[in-house]
């Protein structure tokens, strides 16, 4: 493995970690911009503009493009959350050249009014499609109710009036703040050849212009609503709890991902054992979430509307003992396995590394090899992980609760 790093003059950073033993290379532009970054009139345009990337560009149509990255067999697509929009293709070593010229193109899209007017009802649709998901709906609200009044409380989908209010001009604004070169990493994994990657984007994307357009970080609100939402259509009680946790740029986020696995892992973690094999529940979940300065720790619980109230309080419980007597060592050791398993099968391909690679970089302007990675994680200790869970309190938490219920306590 060999980490490289260049800036091109108009601010476009290039990265790579170059493995020239892998059978492939994946290859990808990370744009540090989502929902949080859009004003109120623009919800839900770093999503949609993502979708209009791939509608043609001053070079190629929308079946051009489609069309090329299928006869490269490329693995490719592009994904939008509150604080990233990435585009990403894996492809064969031979295909470089052509994958990274592919790519900077759509990132400079036509944005054609028509294009524009007919991809909003392809999100509108998708909106509808995802209010039709209990656990999405979830997730929505539970940020919306625990970031009230700050940035990251915004759906990354926007709402169907944000959406039909939106006009091309307003997100060819958006795309001229955002989509500057400062503000954009181009990421590569794998069997690569550097030198000609970078003459490749700098002859893709040399000519980029744009502002450098800093991310606000309002101080994040707290807020610890108890809130039901009550929809008899749904037959199980949706319980979802947000609190705080360590930002992706602190070292404690190894620790805080060690907390998640071992109270609720999809097996054998605390929530498990207590709510899943009982039959009290049939789902139950805990995530760390990372985030640029800020962080949250989520649970999610899905049971029979009659036991949602002892669901919870089991929930509480948990939490409550794992801040009294902290991790066995049993759990801890076992929770350092699965991540550190997780990260190296993952990474066993470029494409499994591309994320990894592309996010230290941008959230934390470095470069970790994997392997010093899984050493700091299985270096925590069982003392570091309590004072995580200590310090950001796991019972101090909004809830959010969707489904049959009127009321939880």
């Amino acid at each position: 493995m060999e980490f490289k790093h260049t800036t091109l003059d108009n601010g476009l950073t290039l990265v790579a970690e170059v493995a020239a033993e892998t059978a492939s290379l994946a290859v990808g532009f990370f744009a540090r911009t989502g929902s949080r970054d859009e004003t109120d009139a623009e919800h839900g345009v770093s999503h949609f503009l993502e979708h209009m990337m791939f509608k043609g560009t001053a070079r190629r149509s929308a079946f051009d493009v489609n069309r090329e990255f299928d006869e490269m067999g490329a693995n490719y697509n592009a994904f939008t959350n509150e604080e990233n929009t990435v585009f990403y293709a894996a492809v064969l070593p031979e295909f470089q050249a052509r994958a990274a010229d592919l790519l900077g193109d759509i990132l400079r899209p036509s944005l054609r009014e028509e294009d524009f007017q007919t991809e909003k009802q392809v999100i509108l649709e998708e909106i509808a499609l995802y209010e039709d998901r209990p656990e999405f709906r979830l997730y929505e609200k539970l940020m919306g109710a625990y970031f009230a009044g700050h940035p990251l409380g915004r759906s990354v989908l926007g709402t169907g009036e944000s959406i039909t209010a939106l006009t091309r001009d307003a997100m060819a604004d958006y795309f001229g703040r955002r989509y500057s070169p400062a503000n954009m990493t181009l990421v590569a994994v794998g069997n690569l050849d550097w030198d000609a990657l970078v003459e490749q984007v700098r002859a893709a994307c040399g000519h980029w212009t744009g502002p450098d357009d800093e991310r606000a970080f309002p101080d994040v609100p707290s807020n610890r609503p108890r809130t039901c939402v009550t929809d008899p259509k749904l037959s199980r009680q949706h319980l979802g709890l947000a609190g705080r946790a360590p930002a992706a740029q602190a070292d404690e986020r190894y620790a805080a991902q060690l907390l998640a696995s071992i109270l609720g892992d999809d097996t054998g973690s605390r929530l498990y054992y207590a709510l899943i094999e009982p039959a009290i529940a049939e789902d139950a979940s805990v995530h760390y979430d990372a985030m640029d300065q800020t962080g949250a720790m989520l649970t999610f619980v899905t049971s029979d509307a009659d036991r949602a109230e002892q669901a919870l309080a089991i929930v509480r419980a948990e939490f409550k003992r794992f801040c009294d007597d902290g991790p066995t060592a049993d759990e801890l050791t076992a929770a350092k396995n699965k991540l550190a398993s997780a990260a190296v099968i993952g990474g066993e391909v470029p494409m499994g590394r591309l994320t990894a690679v592309g996010f230290d970089w941008v959230y934390r302007r470095t470069y970790t090899p994997l392997a010093e990675q899984i050493d700091t994680m299985l270096a925590v200790t069982a003392d570091e992980v309590l004072a995580i869970a200590r310090q950001f309190d796991l019972n101090d938490t909004a809830l959010l609760g969707l489904g049959p219920c009127a009321t939880l306590s």
